[in-house]
């Protein structure tokens, strides 16, 4: 998959372009269908499958009070677009003069922009531009003047309602990670770069690597047994989210940690994905850190066996 920021970066004409539009927050099952459709356009007419999509979601310009967290880190998000096999995502910076612009405009520079378009595939109830101006049957009437087919994709349904991002982030909250997995179409995996900590695990014995998830939705405080997934290779891990309560702290914050089993080495700065494959426990006050010590071993045993 080719990542390009503006359409002059596509193939030069003559092409045909059949592209598929949205946030596509946690590419899950709903998503998929949308993106199918594209590539499946482009397969029947030797096109181009073109995903469009920003690089931030479009509260954090026009509510910001209302972010959602989201399910998928930007990388995360592009790599389960890219499995599915299209051809390019054009990935859009976000960001106030892109929010203001009339969703007709929007259309119109996709379309003169990309050459010749083909179809635009989304969701039935896709709504864009300034204030939500844009739907579907704005979509329609563009595509009957400027040569187009619109295919707008029912909503998936799974156990009787509606897969959604809205629908996904409430079960990884609740920690019904099998569900939101089923939502998702893969199993449920938390990504983030690897920050600096404060060096407690390496004190403890048991080094971990802190990831940045800001911004990111949590599953319930405890520990997990995980995949973790990094630089091409797959590691047995034991994760940590919470806020380290035996630890007097005059601000707790959320860490989110793993420590990789059978591993040493730098990942400052590099990108860890971490599958979840079970709850091994919640999050526990320890009377001191020898206890806490004593049961980061036994997790660390039990994610072992639970993961071999």
């Amino acid at each position: 998959m080719k990542l390009i920021r503006h359409p002059h970066e596509l193939p030069a004409a003559p092409r045909r372009v059949c592209v598929a539009i949205g946030t596509f927050d946690g590419v899950h099952l709903g998503h998929q269908q949308v993106l199918r459709q594209a590539l499946m356009n482009a397969r029947q007419h030797g096109a181009l499958a073109v995903v469009v999509t920003f690089d931030a979601h479009p509260a954090t310009i026009v509510a910001p009070q209302r972010v959602p967290p989201l399910l998928y880190s930007l990388p995360q998000k592009l790599r389960a677009i890219e499995a599915l096999g299209v051809d390019a995502t054009l990935l859009l910076h976000f960001d106030r003069a892109l929010s203001e612009q009339p969703a007709e405009d929007f259309i119109r520079a996709l379309v003169r922009d990309c050459g010749h378009v083909h179809s635009i595939c989304v969701g039935a109830n896709f709504t864009f531009g300034h204030q939500r101006g844009g739907n579907v049957e704005l979509l329609r009437r563009l595509g009957a003047e400027l040569n187009f087919v619109v295919h707008d994709l029912a909503s998936v349904a799974l156990d009787g309602q509606t897969v959604s991002s809205t629908r996904i982030r409430e079960a990884i909250r609740a920690g019904n990670l099998d569900a939101a997995s089923q939502m998702l179409g893969r199993a449920y995996a938390l990504a983030g770069t690897v920050i600096p900590g404060d060096q407690v695990g390496r004190q403890l014995g048991f080094p971990t690597a802190n990831l940045d998830a800001r911004g990111l939705v949590l599953p319930p405080h405890g520990v997990y047994a995980v995949l973790a997934h990094t630089r091409g290779t797959t590691h047995f891990a034991a994760l940590n989210i919470g806020l380290r309560p035996t630890r007097a702290q005059p601000t707790p914050h959320v860490h989110v940690e793993a420590h990789l089993l059978d591993f040493s080495g730098d990942l400052y700065g590099t990108e860890l994905e971490l599958t979840v494959v079970e709850k091994l426990r919640d999050e526990i006050r320890f009377p001191d850190l020898p206890a806490l010590r004593a049961q980061i071993a036994r997790d660390l045993a039990h994610a072992r066996a639970v993961l071999a």
